[in-house]
């Protein structure tokens, strides 16, 4: 695991120190790769090509990059679990090996495969390679996206990195704010590949690579596409429902067996983050009974509706774990908020980043490798949001008076509905959001498209939003455009809502805010973080099975559920999904307050000439007097001041 960075200057004339640039952008990333550090350079070609080490296979120096090996040179970040194999096919065409990195073989299978040599790689990994008989630059990045590449290309420098903090660091870098970036952050709280929060600057989307040549013509295309599995499910359902139910959870018992095992190979100790959930459980359960001990690591609250520890706790005394907690306070969380935009690079507002941070570097403190359980919920229906749609907004939608409710309503309006969510609130749910709840409620009701309803459901602000918040004109852009070709070829919306929604976050959520939040605070204190579920294999497995054995009897992550009760009691795992939930509503109420006073007073708001400070102004009135707002708002607008004194002063 490590960093890499590099550009290719197609107009270079020797106006700067071409090493000195390459360095200064390659040390940019020593947190996420102390143990070594290489540059290649080509300074006729304006090239140059840099790499930061953590050491997790074969320590020795033979690691050492970027590699070369005849016409080709490699600098790359990951790890292809399945090296071994792919080295002993490799020896049997005649290669030779020095070293017993995974790194040697990607690059060597390169050499002999080209671009067709991923189809062979099970595992994580982004990657340049240079061609110097071509002139050509290649830039892959892996299948589901567990591991960064971000490219710019403007006036002639084409750059790449595993983390935007380097582009700064060249002199022909352009900063710009990208506002299609902007207007995606303030709606969801993070930024949808490909775009960024640069103009000019871009996320290579998963299953995808890039070439660039000479000239500086840039060409882009997938190798692995996840939704031509759903769409052979979908082709083939009726087949799969055929298959006996006990037959199927022994072969997804094989296949999630056989890619927790391969996520064990290293030559440091490995541990597991364990939530006490569904997946990680699952994780710790199956390689339990495979002979391994794990050590794994929780953080905790004091704030009890947010607190999962105690369940971590139990489920770690069961099956045997060598287990170490944390709870998190407002202390460790003020400590920890100033780094963020460090961390993230560009504004990143899940604020379970504070507590991913905790738990990385309390595993830091005993291992060099993390397990971690992503994927679960997106793959196997966990998310309650999911059932919420299906049962709710859809029947919304069928609703035969809808359109005089939705009347109603916008006749009383926002403020008179609040006082009389407020006059019967001893018989309703507690929220302390109901003024947004109320808000998108009638936005869901006038819709028709439930995938719309559900993507309405996920947005902080809205479009009605901008028009009191925003000084400037922004592009309206949504997530909508990810699930579009997938709505074309098929009628999922109204056949298969559920398939829908879980590719729907396969595609945003899932690659550019959990695994965007996990490799960063990982890789910040240089712990390599793997994702067991994320193996391909097991992906373009579970998009082929129908739903029916995702969500069944009232039951979320159904077939996952029938695996993980053979090896844990059911009332240790069976109670509502709580989600890496962060008491920021409480903490900026009290002991934090002072943060969101000095990040979003006016003097700073006015300065960016972004924001109108009255509409920051009334929301910041509401939420501390609890009159009913989405207090994710002020953080996300928070986080975004924090990001611009670092990133754009």
């Amino acid at each position: 695991m490590c960093r890499i960075t590099g550009f290719w200057d197609l107009s270079f004339k020797g106006e700067y120190n071409l090493p000195q640039i390459a360095l200064s952008m390659r040390d940019t990333l020593i947190h996420g790769g102390p143990d070594d550090g290489g540059i290649y350079i080509e300074p006729q070609q304006g090239l140059a090509l840099a790499h930061r080490r953590l050491s997790i296979l074969d320590l020795s120096p033979l690691g050492h990059q970027p590699m070369e090996f005849e016409n080709l040179v490699i600098t790359y970040n990951g790890e292809v679990y399945n090296f071994k194999e792919i080295r002993n096919e490799l020896e049997n065409l005649g290669y030779t090996f020095k070293s017993n990195t995974d790194t040697e073989v990607v690059l060597k299978a390169f050499h002999k495969w080209g671009i067709n040599a991923v189809h062979k790689f099970r595992g994580m990994f982004a990657f340049a390679v240079w061609d110097k008989k071509k002139k050509e630059l290649i830039l892959v990045r892996d299948k589901i996206g567990v591991k960064p590449l971000y490219w710019y290309f403007k006036e002639g420098l084409f750059m790449f990195s595993s983390e935007l903090k380097a582009f700064p660091k060249h002199p022909k870098f352009k900063k710009q704010l990208n506002l299609k970036g902007l207007t995606l952050y303030l709606q969801y709280g993070y930024i949808t590949a490909p775009y960024t929060i640069f103009e000019n600057t871009y996320k290579l989307l998963p299953g995808y690579y890039l070439k660039v040549d000479s000239k500086g013509n840039i060409k882009i295309n997938p190798y692995w596409e996840i939704e031509n599995f759903f769409l052979k499910g979908i082709a083939e359902k009726e087949k799969w429902l055929k298959r006996n139910e006990e037959e199927l959870t022994e072969e997804l018992e094989g296949l999630l067996t056989e890619s927790f095992k391969l996520r064990m190979v290293a030559d440091v100790p490995i541990g597991m983050f364990l939530s006490g959930g569904i997946d990680s459980s699952l994780v710790c359960a199956l390689l339990t009974k495979e002979g391994y001990r794990l050590k794994t690591f929780t953080i905790g609250f004091y704030e009890k509706k947010y607190n999962e520890a105690p369940y971590a706790k139990k489920i770690a005394q069961h099956l045997g774990t060598e287990h170490y907690e944390l709870y998190c306070t407002p202390r460790e969380a003020y400590e920890i908020i100033p780094k963020l935009p460090e961390i993230y690079d560009e504004p990143f507002g899940d604020s379970s980043a504070i507590p991913t941070f905790l738990v990385s570097k309390l595993a830091k403190s005993q291992v060099k490798v993390s397990l971690s359980a992503d994927g679960g919920d997106e793959q196997f229906c966990g998310y309650t949001r999911y059932i919420f749609t299906f049962n709710k907004i859809t029947k919304l939608a069928n609703f035969p008076l809808k359109d005089l409710v939705v009347k109603i309503l916008e006749i009383l309006g926002v403020d008179n509905l609040y006082k009389l969510y407020k006059i019967f609130s001893f018989i309703l749910p507690k929220y302390t959001n109901t003024r947004d709840k109320i808000e998108k409620l009638i936005k869901i009701l006038k819709e028709k498209d439930p995938i719309r309803a559900y993507d309405t459901s996920l947005k902080y602000f809205l479009a009605k939003d901008f028009k009191n918040l925003i000084k400037i004109d922004l592009p309206l852009e949504d997530h909508l455009f990810k699930v579009k070709t997938l709505q074309k070829k098929t009628n999922l919306s109204k056949s298969d809502l559920l398939t829908l929604l879980m590719y729907y976050d396969l595609k945003t959520y899932l690659p550019d805010d959990i695994l965007v939040k996990v490799d960063r605070a990982t890789m910040e204190v240089a712990l390599e973080g793997r994702e067991p579920f994320l193996d391909h294999k097991i992906l373009e497995w579970s998009s082929q099975l129908p739903t029916e054995l995702k969500y069944k009897n009232g039951k979320t992550k159904y077939i996952l559920r029938k695996i993980l009760y053979k090896y844990l009691p059911q009332e240790l795992v069976d109670r509502p999904k709580q989600g890496f939930g962060v008491p920021i509503y409480e903490w900026f109420r009290n002991e934090l307050k002072e943060l969101y006073m000095d990040y979003l007073n006016r003097e700073k708001v006015d300065s960016l000439g972004i924001f109108n400070y009255k509409e920051i102004e009334r929301m910041m009135k509401l939420y501390l007097e609890g009159k009913g707002i989405n207090h994710h708002k002020l953080w996300l607008l928070f986080i975004f001041q924090l990001w611009q004194e670092r990133w754009l002063n």
